[in-house]
């Protein structure tokens, strides 16, 4: 089974390849939680996130903004005590601000889901690389979902992020045009 170069033999992140990675992601909490993990890969390696999500769901209340949102100084200091996630200050504070500024989203009528997805257009972009090298880092679609992110408060998400969420959450597929799970090698 030929799979993009960028995956490794580890299981965790051949699962992430094969069942999530570039498949088309509408649920709210869902593209909520990923964005604010992309956030963290910053100067990281994705399988460090990777390998620390479910750490990162335990201690960030599974992405649920509204309990996120609620979090102090005291949590923030325990957070920074927790070695499950990584311990960056400006990436914490980053995962409290996402939640507090989805939560002014909503609370202005504005689905999340609806939002992120208006920058393609509701439709998946298709790339063809036969080399996952030859794929961008960004796009005219990351660098305004990123600005739009911006001014709505959002922390740590520029246009390689953006970028990387797209993909990850299936705005745009990167798979390469020889893997499996590209959608051109999809049997119907």
């Amino acid at each position: 089974m030929q799979r993009c170069g960028w995956v490794t033999q580890d299981p965790l992140y051949l699962a992430y390849h094969d069942r999530e990675w570039g498949v088309a992601q509408r649920d709210t909490r869902a593209l909520f939680e990923m964005l604010c993990l992309e956030g963290q890969q910053a100067g990281l390696s994705w399988i460090t996130v990777l390998k620390k999500r479910e750490n990162y769901r335990a201690a960030f209340h599974q992405f649920d903004p509204q309990a996120i949102a609620q979090m102090d100084a005291a949590d923030f200091d325990a957070l920074m005590r927790n070695s499950g996630i990584i311990r960056h200050p400006g990436k914490i504070a980053a995962i409290i601000a996402n939640a507090r500024a989805f939560l002014e989203m909503e609370a202005k009528g504005e689905d999340f889901s609806d939002f992120v997805w208006h920058f393609v257009g509701n439709v998946q972009i298709v790339h063809h690389y036969p080399d996952y090298s030859q794929a961008p880092t960004t796009s005219e679609h990351a660098i305004a979902l990123s600005k739009a992110l911006k001014q709505r408060g959002f922390k740590f998400i520029g246009p390689t992020i953006c970028y990387s969420f797209m993909q990850a959450c299936g705005l745009i597929n990167d798979h390469q045009s020889n893997c499996f799970c590209h959608p051109g090698n999809q049997k119907a």
